[in-house]
This record gives C-alpha cells, sequence and structure tokens, in this order.
C-alpha cells in the first residue's frame, strides 16, 4: 500500500431510526373489538403493546386476536427510551387518555435535549352521529339509582316539567337564541329520556327508551312512503297527504277530532279543531253563544283560515305589550331618579293575595 495515498475514511455509522409511540384511543360508545383497520395494523406491526387499565373493555378482544398486551403504565422517558433503536410501542389510552404520559412527552419533546421518536394519535373507533345519546342514558340511569329526588320521580310528578320545557323552547325559537334553543333543545330531551328510565320500573308494561325509539322510527318510515318507499312527493302539500293517509290507515280513528289534546291552551285548542274540519272537507258553522270564549274561538278559526298561527300571533302581541310595560316602568324609574313626583300608582285588586296565588 503506498503510504503517500491516504486510507479511505471509515464510512459514517448510519444515523438510529426514530421509533414511533402510538398513543390508540378508543370510544366507549362503539362496541368493544370494533377498531378500525388503521389500529389493527398498528397493534400488529408493535414490537410492545401496553394498557394501563387491566379492565379496559377492549383487551378481550385484543387477546383473542392475538395481541399481547402488557399491563403496565411506563414513563414517558422508559417510552422514549425503548423507542430509541427504532421500534414501535402502542399505549392502548384508558377513558381519560392517558394524561400523565402526554405531558411528560411533551415536556421532554420541549426540552430539546432528547431525541424523539414519532409521535401519533390514532383514533381507534369513531362515534356515530348520535353517539352522545347513550352518554345521556347512561348519566340518567345512575342518577335514577343514585339521586334521592330523582329516583322517587313518576310520570304523573314530572308532567308539568314536560309543558314547561316545551314553552321554554317555543321562546327560544322565537327569541332566535341559537345558544338558548340548543339549551332548550337538551332540556325536552331530558324529559323524554326521564319517562322513558322510570317505564323501565313499570312492573306490568315496562318499555326503555330503545323501545321509544324504535316505535317513533318505524312511525316515520311508514309515513315517509316517499321517502323509503315506491310513492312519490315532490310538493310539500303531497307529503302531508300522505301523512294524513297512513296515521288515518294506523289509528282507524272514527272522527278527526280524536287525538287532540283537550288539556292544550284554550286558543291553541281552537286552531286545532278547526284546522281538522279544514282538512277533511268539513263545513261545520261556529257555535253561536254569548261571551268572550266564542270570540276567541271565531278569531282562532279566522286565524287558521288565513294562515296564521293564532298562538303565534298572540305571544308576538304580548311581547309587544311587556315590551311596553318595561319602557313605562324604565320612564317611571327615570323621573324619580330626577326628583320628579312619581304619578300615583293604580291600586292592585290582588295585591294583597299571596304572590304563588297572583301567579297561578
Amino acid at each position: 500500500m503506498n503510504p503517500n495515498i491516504p486510507a479511505a475514511a471509515e464510512p459514517a455509522p448510519a444515523p438510529a431510526r426514530p421509533g414511533r409511540v402510538v398513543l390508540l384511543t378508543t370510544s366507549h360508545r362503539v362496541a368493544p373489538g370494533l377498531l378500525s383497520w388503521p389500529a389493527w395494523q398498528a397493534l400488529r406491526a408493535a414490537d410492545r403493546v401496553v394498557c394501563a387499565d387491566g379492565t379496559h373493555p377492549q383487551l378481550p378482544y385484543l387477546k383473542e386476536a392475538g395481541i399481547r398486551v402488557e399491563e403496565s403504565s411506563p414513563t414517558a422517558e422508559e417510552l422514549v427510551g425503548y423507542c430509541a433503536e427504532g421500534r414501535t410501542v402502542v399505549v392502548v389510552a384508558s377513558g381519560e387518555g392517558e394524561p400523565a404520559l402526554t405531558d411528560g412527552l411533551a415536556r421532554l419533546a420541549g426540552s430539546g435535549r432528547v431525541a424523539m421518536p414519532e409521535l401519533e394519535l390514532l383514533p381507534g373507533a369513531y362515534d356515530l352521529p348520535g353517539a352522545r345519546l347513550l352518554d345521556l342514558v347512561q348519566v340518567m340511569d345512575r342518577i335514577r339509582a343514585e339521586c334521592p329526588w330523582s329516583s322517587q320521580q313518576t310520570h304523573e310528578g314530572l308532567a308539568k316539567y314536560a309543558v314547561e320545557e316545551a314553552y321554554e323552547l317555543v321562546e327560544a325559537i322565537e327569541d332566535g337564541d341559537r345558544d338558548e334553543l340548543r339549551e332548550e333543545l337538551g332540556d325536552v330531551l331530558l324529559q323524554v329520556v326521564f319517562h322513558a328510565r322510570i317505564a323501565e320500573e313499570d312492573p306490568e308494561e315496562p318499555f326503555s327508551v330503545d323501545d321509544v325509539a324504535a316505535g317513533i322510527v318505524a312511525k316515520l318510515i311508514h309515513r315517509h312512503p316517499h321517502v323509503f318507499g315506491e310513492e312519490t312527493a315532490t310538493t310539500p302539500e303531497e307529503v302531508k297527504a300522505h301523512w294524513l293517509r297512513t296515521k288515518a290507515a294506523e289509528k282507524q280513528r272514527t272522527s278527526v277530532t280524536e287525538g287532540i289534546p283537550l288539556q292544550q291552551p284554550g286558543l291553541a285548542l281552537a286552531a286545532k279543531l278547526a284546522a281538522r274540519a279544514r282538512t277533511a272537507g268539513l263545513d261545520v258553522p261556529l257555535p253561536k253563544g254569548e261571551g268572550l270564549g266564542y270570540e276567541l274561538l271565531a278569531l282562532a278559526a279566522r286565524a287558521g283560515a288565513e294562515g296564521a298561527d293564532a298562538e303565534t300571533a298572540l305571544r308576538a302581541a304580548a311581547r309587544a305589550y311587556r315590551d311596553a310595560i318595561r319602557a313605562e316602568e324604565a320612564r317611571v324609574a327615570q323621573e324619580g331618579a330626577a326628583g320628579a313626583a312619581p304619578r300615583p300608582a293604580h291600586r292592585d285588586p290582588e295585591a294583597h293575595l299571596p304572590a304563588d296565588t297572583v301567579d297561578e
């Protein structure tokens, strides 16, 4: 070898592969074992699979699929050290999402002093639309079992709340408040789930929220033959005709007045009766009589014939009246603050009554 010819430089060692830490999340709203294909690929290709929760619902299914899972909770430092030679670790996350581990990994990555493996958050299951309803059912079941007040409630005792929540929902709709609308829809939904939970305990005719949902699903499908069947409908009027025809066949009623709740407010009741008569093509003269009730009946019937809703119209007028009252109160208060002599107030004939009596 010629000493004047420099020796070839030794090749630099190849950099170590970074390795990989996969945090696998699942949803309790999806049946255990129903994992996404990327999740199964990651589990089968991993050098190590760990889970801190020995009772995790996915573990029996992973074992059945031949996936060996260690019941352990390694620290961030331990995982990073294990992955230094290019290994892959899959962490099957608990319901809380392993916050201690993720915080530790973030701290190491932020330090800049440690060669970090690739970090991946891999959803193993995705919630379907409506999956949060399962949470509501579970929460309601626990409240019914453990809350001293909720555990004693009956259908009869809760009935008034259903009416109140429905009115509050209507108010949110008419006010156009989106946040309030979302909240009030939740309150109405709570009434449905609460009543269904109570119904499960009936010793003779129990039913559950699943039975309630199954019933309305069957009804909707049957009353929409233009969607789920071979009928056709291209206008709202044709849809309404389908609905009325299938509803009449279902109920087999002998009168168009059947099914109208007589407990609803009088103005709405009058409008509903008049609407049913019009829909059935019945020319029924309004009853003649003296007094305010007959006048209101005529107004409700006229509103429906003109395509207006009597209750909605009256509420709009009542709101205007409320605003006028508040404006007058503000004016009087401003006069009082300015030192002006307030106008004599009219005596309230009900002022001596208890507050709850007045409200009634």
